[in-house]
């Protein structure tokens, strides 16, 4: 690690001899007037004297290019694609004493003639690559408009949902989710429900990024940055989208998105509804041992749940660029999402020679509102046009959840007859506060080089208040011993310092990230509870670099080497030590004494152009949180708990190839083996496993408007703490049909078409137990999806604002 870092400091500061250059070359940049790049720009270098051309090129995935080999001479460049205005340069005089010409960035203006008989076949691709993230664009996935976001990303490549909500990239948990930059401060079923509530119809693209910089908050063994729509063209605009889906359930997922921009002011804003159902059969089959190995008994359980729930998002925000230079704005979202929740279970209890002992059965009813309102206010401030500039942030989230659950449980003999009855009543109320506040600033150099500094500061207040009463003749009766009053509060503080250098083949980039993290967490006592509490206080440090070579003149093939480290913190509630009941014979709880987990990653990446890569990756993890099981007489108790040590050591490759002329293939592969080391209480955990995942992406593209899609993924065994799961695959298709000039869609989607998305797992490392469990969900479904873009454009806007503050705290409610 000391060494690469000095290694890439010489390569910033001391290495003269790449900037040795031969031939005379003129290079530069394309962007747009909203300073996003401009990809397939065709570039011509004419001459002065008579406009001939001299030589012609067409920009990167980048918006880049770079003329090579030029005689002396003086000219002028033109620039044009489809859209905007032609660009032309003032005169360039290549000679001995002027061999390269680095531009200043081209930016390209809109057109405001309208193209009637110019007819665009290009489209977006399904997966981009660049330096440090992978980037999905979700409209070129037809399925996406009749999906919610959590059904988006299972399709997302390298990306896969268990069924308890917790979402991993490349087989790594501990994902940090952010939303526009910034992050939802949830996890597990939290964030899937959230998820859930955001149409997919309203997404832009997906970034997945394995390294993050350090600009980016150290939380989480990984990013995925989820962009909403958000239009970059002035004057009044929309999307709409609207679909519904049929399996056993029903649902729907609609999403409007508005723009309006004149002059200095630009107002945005959306609106989604979502109504969301699914239900689940699980079945478990658990075996109890005596301590010489023999059988004690065994239970036979069958839990069917469903739920229903309707999501309404609002957002709405503005920009005001109160001079050329600094843009003042606010973003402002509201979500409230009612879920009613049904659990039915049963038992079959067996004696030592599988003889009907017992039998056991019961129901859950649960009723809960969640409701979100986040706020943000944005500041910009530009110092030049080559990009020094200042951003601010401020930030304040709350999430409150009314809720509550009757639960009824039985107990009957072999013969039918009850011999014990319970009713008892959960009050879960649980409110999240979040403060945040960051700055940035940008400092680029000459000859492509760039400092970035910054620092934020969050504070978390959390409050559960869970209530326990048994239910006897109608009369709620308090239980403290099983009532539960959990506080939490945290402070984090960071800052970073980021350099990045660019030569004609190297680009080198460099930053180390400090973070102070003060908790404290707080079990408030009762009559029949003593209290508890505890206080953390650590600082720590995070670096990451990257290396990119190029291995042509033209960057075509490069080569990339990175490596960073991070954390992952506990989820705020998986602090509390709070047990919660599920059945008779499973029950959760938290644990106070998590300490956060490691994580140190190195990644040696090539690539070629957009359309073949290859990574190799180790990840080395320390202090590990899973999810861990321990049986205690015949109930199971769930808790997180830190396994001593893990690795990953992985090969991923993607793959986007035209095969025919209406057939494209996007293929992404993971090849990992997996290994744990560690205790599960008493017994050692220490499984390894090799696991294959592979997500396929077929394009295909018929005449008159007519597209289709055909999507497959498919794993292996997978490993998540004590629980190894077989292998599964799903398929799916849609077909699309253009419509109303080109601006309407409409689409037939089916979802998992052989309905094989069945989880079987087993559970190792359980002290004298074994465990298997089935699980089956409402996968398969046939839906209907309609999309429509409405208008009118006029020209560019003048800011786009995406990130703020909120980096890393809301992935971590649960």
């Amino acid at each position: 690690m000391k060494s690469l870092s000095v290694l890439i400091l010489l390569f910033l500061f001391t290495s003269p001899a790449f900037s040795q250059t031969s031939g005379k070359i003129i290079r530069g940049v394309v962007k747009d007037s909203q300073n996003e790049t401009v990809p397939g720009a065709s570039i011509s270098l004419l001459r002065s004297t008579d406009s001939t051309l001299a030589v012609g090129e067409i920009t990167n995935g980048n918006g880049k290019f770079e003329l090579n080999n030029l005689p002396n001479n003086t000219y002028f460049l033109r620039v044009t694609s489809v859209g905007n205005n032609t660009y032309e340069s003032i005169k360039l005089t290549i000679d001995d004493l002027h061999p390269i010409i680095e531009l200043p960035v081209v930016i390209l203006t809109p057109s405001k003639t309208m193209l009637k008989e110019v007819v665009v076949v290009a489209k977006r691709p399904v997966v981009e690559q660049e330096i440090d993230k992978t980037i999905v664009n979700v409209d070129a996935m037809i399925g996406s408009a009749g999906s919610n976001t959590l059904e988006v990303l299972e399709k997302t490549p390298g990306v896969t949902v268990d069924i308890n909500g917790d979402i991993s990239l490349n087989g790594k948990s501990g994902v940090l989710v952010l939303i526009d930059g910034r992050p939802t401060y949830m996890s597990g079923q939290d964030l899937a429900s959230y998820l859930k509530s955001l149409p997919g119809g309203s997404l832009d693209k997906i970034e997945l990024m394995t390294n993050p910089p350090a600009k980016y908050d150290a939380a989480g063994t990984s990013i995925i940055n989820i962009r909403l729509k958000r239009n970059r063209i002035q004057g009044f605009t929309g999307d709409v989208s609207t679909s519904y889906n049929q399996g056993v359930k029903g649902r729907s997922n609609n999403a409007v998105s508005l723009n309006f921009n004149h002059k200095k002011i630009n107002l945005f804003g959306g609106l989604g509804y979502n109504k969301d159902a699914n239900y689940s059969d699980d079945r478990y089959n658990r075996t109890f041992f005596n301590e010489n190995s023999s059988v004690h008994s065994s239970v036979r359980l069958e839990n069917k749940s469903s739920y229903t729930s309707h999501g309404f998002t609002g957002r709405i925000g503005m920009d005001y660029a109160v001079s050329p230079k600094s843009t003042y704005g606010f973003v402002l979202n509201i979500q409230n999402q009612p879920r009613q929740e049904r659990l039915d279970y049963s038992s079959l209890n067996f004696n030592s020679s599988s003889v009907l002992d017992s039998v056991g059965n019961g129901k859950t009813l649960g009723d809960f509102n969640w409701r979100n309102v986040g706020a943000n206010v944005n500041f910009q401030h530009k110092f030049n046009t080559a990009g020094r500039e200042l951003t601010a942030d401020i930030n304040y989230l709350n999430y409150h959840t009314d809720g509550n659950q009757n639960l009824t449980q039985y107990m009957r003999t072999a013969d039918g007859r009850i011999s014990n009855r319970n009713d008892f009543f959960y009050d879960l109320p649980s409110d999240i506060s979040i403060y945040s506040a960051k700055a940035d600033y940008t400092h680029p150099f000459k000859d492509k080089a760039a400092l970035e500094a910054g620092f934020k500061t969050s504070l978390v207040n959390t409050d559960n208040n869970s209530q326990y009463f048994e239910v006897v003749n109608n009369a709620y009766l308090p239980d403290y011993g099983k009532s539960n009053h959990f506080i939490y509060r945290e402070n984090i503080n960071a800052v970073y310092i980021n350099s990045r250098k660019e030569w004609r083949r190297i680009a080198a980039q460099l930053g180390f990230r400090l973070e102070n993290t003060i908790a404290n967490g707080h079990q408030l006592g009762n009559t029949e509870v003593k209290e508890t509490s505890f206080d953390k206080n650590y600082t720590r440090l995070f670096p990451s670099a990257f290396v990119r070579y190029k291995l042509d003149t033209v960057g075509s093939n490069t080569l990339t080497i990175s490596i960073a480290r991070r954390i992952n913190r506990p989820n705020y509630q998986s602090l509390n030590p709070f047990l919660f009941y599920r059945d008779n014979y499973s029950y959760t709880a938290g644990n106070p004494l998590l300490k956060p987990q490691y994580h140190l990653q190195y990644e040696l990446k090539y690539q070629y152009k957009n359309s073949f890569g290859i990574a190799f990756q180790f990840n080395q993890f320390t202090d590990v949180i899973f999810q861990t099981t321990q049986a205690i007489d015949n109930i199971f108790i769930t808790s997180p708990n830190n396994v001593a040590r893990g690795r990953i050591i992985a090969l991923a490759a993607n793959l986007t190839q035209p095969l025919t002329k209406w057939w494209t293939l996007n293929a992404n592969a993971t090849f990992s083996n997996m290994q744990l080391n560690g205790m599960a209480y008493s017994e050692k955990l220490n499984p390894g496993i090799n696991q294959a995942r592979m997500n396929l992406i077929n394009q295909l593209k018929f005449n008159k408007g007519w597209n289709g899609e055909i999507t497959g993924f498919f794993v292996t065994k997978d490993l998540n703490g004590q629980r190894i799961t077989n292998p599964r695959y799903r398929i799916n298709t849609a077909v699309q049909k253009k419509i109303l000039n080109d601006k309407g869609s409409v689409r037939l989607i089916v979802e998992d078409i052989f309905h094989s998305w069945i989880q079987n797992d087993r559970t190792v490392s359980l002290k004298q137990a074994e465990a298997f469990h089935t699980n089956v969900t409402d996968t398969r479904r046939i839906g209907m999806a309609f999309t429509y873009r409405f208008g009118k454009e006029t020209f560019a806007r003048k800011r786009r604002h995406t990130d703020n503050g909120a980096d890393s705290e809301k992935g971590r409610v649960d």
